[in-house]
């Protein structure tokens, strides 16, 4: 830890302490939607196809808007809310940009 003026982050995986900005280059992944389109945090998106929701006994028709969505970790998810739906993971192969 030679540099005092950088933030350093203790990395789980690997058991070092790293520089901050080492750690946020790896987690730069490009989230794309069905399109290809560039997804980012609070973008609205819009289902392609019908999809049955697991453990809520509904389905989300082909053209539902979904506001305000977050990404995750994986870059084929994202994380968003829906009227009825609280904690809705969706793929990203089944959403396009609005």
């Amino acid at each position: 830890m030679a540099d005092q003026d950088e933030d350093w982050v203790y990395d789980e995986a690997s058991g070092e302490w790293r520089p901050a900005s080492e750690i946020a280059a790896e987690q730069n992944v490009e989230v794309r939607d069905a399109a290809g389109n560039l997804l980012a945090d609070g973008d609205s998106v819009v289902l392609t196809k019908d999809l049955k929701v697991k453990g809520a006994g509904q389905t989300l028709k082909q053209g539902t808007v979904i506001r305000s969505i977050r990404l995750t970790d994986n870059p084929e998810e994202v994380d968003c809310r829906h009227d009825t739906i609280k904690g809705l993971v969706l793929r990203t192969e089944f959403v396009k940009k609005r």
